[in-house]
């Protein structure tokens, strides 16, 4: 993994992982705290702050990813171009760029706020919990992806009808749909009228 400012404050110097520790938030998106990650999934969820990014190629489809077999959450179901949370004190936008580059290899263009969402999606499969103050970015990917195969399985550029028939015949993550429908207004005025979204 890429090292940067935040990452060398949540890496040990012995080169063993920390806990990492998610920003727990009130109703408002008011940080009120912090909680281990996999503590503040446990049912029935601790409001935390997260990010979801949705990457889209020059016509206009969107940049998905199937979750790697490995992961403890939502393993193997599709779902946007990157998600993730900021690691306390750390900005949206700055974990929403280092998390893409450090899952898919590549560094967003055109990144810009989309607004927020909140949910509450337990994951039947885990029986862990989605409580979550989401922000949403959306942009352009312009460069060759280099996925890390510990977070992610595969990708796939699909239209706006890609989608839909992907979606009703593959597992997707729970929160997708909700995250999806709450960025449109952005992806919209990203990919223009044409693209379907």
């Amino acid at each position: 993994m890429p090292t940067t400012p935040a990452t060398a404050a949540h890496s040990s110097s012995n080169g063993t992982a920390e806990a990492i520790m998610l920003e727990l938030v009130d109703e408002d998106g008011t940080t009120i705290g912090t909680a281990e990650k996999l503590a503040a999934h446990q049912p029935p969820g601790q409001l935390h702050r997260a990010f979801s990014v949705f990457l889209f190629d020059e016509q206009g489809r969107l940049l998905l990813q199937r979750r790697a077999l490995g992961k403890y959450h939502s393993p193997g179901v599709w779902s946007n171009t990157c998600c993730g949370h900021p690691y306390p004190g750390e900005a949206p936008f700055a974990a929403a760029a280092r998390r893409t580059y450090e899952e898919l290899g590549v560094s967003p263009s055109l990144l810009a706020e989309a607004g927020t969402v909140r949910y509450n999606h337990p994951d039947p499969a885990s029986g862990l919990v989605e409580q979550e103050f989401n922000h949403l970015f959306v942009g352009m990917v312009q460069d060759r992806l280099d996925p890390d195969p510990e977070e992610v399985g595969e990708t796939a550029f699909v239209t706006a009808g890609e989608l839909a028939e992907r979606h009703a015949r593959s597992p997707f993550s729970a929160w997708f749909m909700t995250v999806l429908d709450a960025a449109r207004p952005a992806i919209r005025e990203l990919t223009g009228p044409s693209a379907g979204w």
